[in-house]
């Protein structure tokens, strides 16, 4: 189930939090728990119901481990246990994610023509795999209470982050279903979820998927670029995929606001960032978090010499790119990150002593043309669109991608002026401008909600964008981050 559909928005929604605050109300509080399993398992199964047997063995399977290891007082045998569960858990996730990527790749390699079995992806494994990961590390360690499986499994399924995030820990999140203070509904939590979830709506509706119509026009036929639609093309998908991301996480946020729960900030204005390594304190952050605590501290961190540090460092963005899609592409992307993410960290006195600007244009630079790799259909695709950039071959703007930006409430406005005769492609300027206003001008998430004091207008804008979004439902798409 989809955040920008009208089933969610008009039914599922209204639904939950009646059902849950009204179960609440009526001190049925282990039965309020159990009918937000049951939501958040429709909203999962929804896109296909199949998907319900996978992830419901996986929440079966990894609760009956953390239950042994719970009860098993022999050191040795509770790390068989939990070496075990890890194992099994990455097998899942290797089965579904990339057992066609490595088919084809020793089908490449060594000429063999083993058959693909297009398995398809189970929508958030990635993200419901790491998290339950998390969870048996932090069992083996001793540092998980006792939780009932209900309150396990809501902790997996909650619906807000199961997609696409954030990654949580059990300690944010099960206490806060346990706080009897949480339980009732808080009108001025409610209002500043509301307010923050349509901000989120309209991020990925108006924008991010205007963009992306942009986005594949050009990855479609990257040959056919002159450098001014390649240019267009990248810097659309670079903004695509900030406001998909960070309209996801708004909306994940201001669901659990609504709830009176409180989800870890995921995106922190990442484009904002002067240097790489900030870029990455910044984007899709309790990934950051999990890669740093359950991989590259466990690898030695930076306990064991410079070099040893930037092994580490290299090994964690390669994982990265690989956890965020089977393909040479990924790959490539991690491994220009880490290399990147190594040379900012070894020359950090360099980098320093050049202006703030500088270093802005360095980072954003770099992170577009990493992007290209990141959204290409092939490491030759990525390299073609970045050569039609290099080539200075500048052109006319086709005319599909200027339609792209001609939406109807924008152009019937522009119709009482002559603007858009003069300068036929002032709405594709305006919306690149707009963009980069709000992605360096404006404030995050967490910046509206600790500012946010509710007010006629903040309610007239919520009400004015969720009708416009709402509207606009006809042509909606799939958060890119389902994807990974």
């Amino acid at each position: 189930m989809l955040f920008n559909s009208y089933l969610f928005i008009l039914i599922f929604m209204p639904l939950c939090l009646i059902g849950y605050f009204g179960l609440n109300r009526l001190n049925q509080k282990k039965l309020a728990m159990i009918y937000l399993l049951g939501m958040s398992l429709w909203f999962y199964g929804y896109f296909n119901p199949k998907y319900l047997v996978i992830i419901s063995i996986s929440i079966m399977a990894n609760y009956l481990l953390y239950q042994i290891m719970m009860r098993v007082g022999g050191r040795m045998l509770r790390r068989m246990i939990f070496i075990s569960g890890i194992a099994a858990n990455i097998a899942l996730l290797v089965y579904f994610k990339y057992t066609d990527f490595f088919i084809s790749t020793v089908n490449s390699i060594a000429d063999t023509d083993f058959s693909l079995l297009h398995i398809t992806l189970p929508l958030g494994i990635s993200f419901f795999t790491f998290q339950q990961i998390s969870f048996l590390v932090d069992t083996y360690r001793k540092e998980v209470p006792v939780y009932d499986f209900v309150e396990y499994a809501c902790f997996v399924t909650y619906f807000p982050q199961l997609i696409a995030g954030p990654i949580v820990t059990h300690d944010e999140l099960i206490p806060q279903f346990r706080d009897n203070t949480k339980k009732h509904l808080n009108w001025e939590n409610f209002s500043k979820g509301m307010y923050l979830f349509v901000l989120g709506l309209a991020k990925k509706v108006l924008v991010a998927d205007t963009f992306g119509k942009v986005a594949n026009i050009g990855f479609a036929d990257v040959s056919a670029l002159d450098s001014t639609n390649a240019i267009i093309t990248m810097l659309s998908y670079t903004f695509q995929l900030y406001f998909d991301f960070s309209g996801y996480c708004d909306m994940a946020i201001g669901l659990g606001k609504m709830m009176n729960i409180d989800l870890p900030l995921n995106f922190n204005s990442p484009y904002k960032a002067l240097t790489i390594v900030d870029f990455w304190k910044r984007w899709h952050m309790t990934l950051t978090r999990f890669f740093t605590k359950y991989i590259y501290i466990p690898l030695g961190g930076s306990w064991h010499g410079e070099r040893r540090t930037y092994i580490n460092t290299f090994l964690v963005f390669l994982i990265s790119g690989f956890w965020h899609g089977a393909g040479f592409t990924f790959i490539l992307w991690g491994i220009g990150h880490g290399v990147f993410f190594i040379l900012t960290k070894k020359f950090h006195k360099r980098f320093s002593s050049l202006h703030p600007a500088l270093n802005w244009i360095i980072t954003f630079g770099f992170v577009n043309i990493m992007w290209v790799f990141f959204r290409a259909s092939s490491v030759s695709d990525a390299l073609v669109l970045l050569n039609r950039i290099a080539a200075f071959d500048f052109g006319p703007v086709f005319r599909s991608i200027v339609s792209c930006f001609d939406l109807p409430e924008i152009t019937l406005l522009l119709d009482l002026f002559p603007v858009q005769a003069l300068y036929p492609n002032i709405l594709l300027l305006g919306a690149f401008l707009l963009a980069l206003f709000c992605v360096l001008g404006t404030d995050n998430a967490f910046e509206k909600m600790r500012k946010f004091v509710p007010s006629a207008g903040r309610y007239l804008i919520t009400v004015i964008l969720l009708v416009w979004c709402i509207s606009s439902f006809s042509g909606v798409s799939t958060f890119l981050y389902f994807n990974f």
